[in-house]
């Protein structure tokens, strides 16, 4: 498949190489230069249906599951409206947790200053849902407001 694509690009690109001087008078030169138009002009109409390959996608954040498309949610690095799926966590338990990371551990959450013992427990009920990974730069600026707006 790789040496047809080639064959087909070498024809077209052939298309617009300068002819060589020489006679052309006679009417035999005249039905060559169809036949040879012709041979590129099917040579590249094969070569526009041929199967392209797929492009292979760079994942900018392999962790990007856990930014909210997963039951798990990364502390450091999740916006503040992943929370809303976990009834009693948003605003308050939300907020306090996403204004106060970095954390090292998922532990490091209940040493926030501020929380109430209702905050702690709610946090408690949900501490198997949580993650802590590294902060990532291009995520930790948005934990607060992404700029999504209802």
């Amino acid at each position: 498949m790789k040496v047809v694509a080639l064959l087909a690009t070498v024809a077209t690109a052939a298309a617009f190489v300068p002819q060589q001087a020489g006679p052309q008078t006679t009417a035999l030169n005249a039905e060559a230069g169809r036949r040879e138009f012709f041979g590129k002009a099917a040579g590249a109409a094969a070569a526009a249906f041929l199967p392209v390959a797929a492009a292979n996608a760079v994942v900018d954040y392999e962790n990007v599951a856990y930014l909210g498309g997963s039951s798990k949610v990364d502390i450091n690095n999740a916006n503040v409206r992943v929370y809303l799926k976990m009834p009693g966590m948003y605003p308050a338990a939300a907020g306090k947790i996403v204004s106060n990371g970095p954390y090292n551990s998922v532990s490091d959450i209940f040493n926030i200053p501020g929380l109430s013992s209702k905050e702690k427990e709610v946090m408690k009920k949900y501490e198997s849902r949580f993650v802590a990974l590294k902060p990532s730069a291009d995520y930790v600026i948005d934990r607060i407001n992404n700029g999504l707006y209802r």
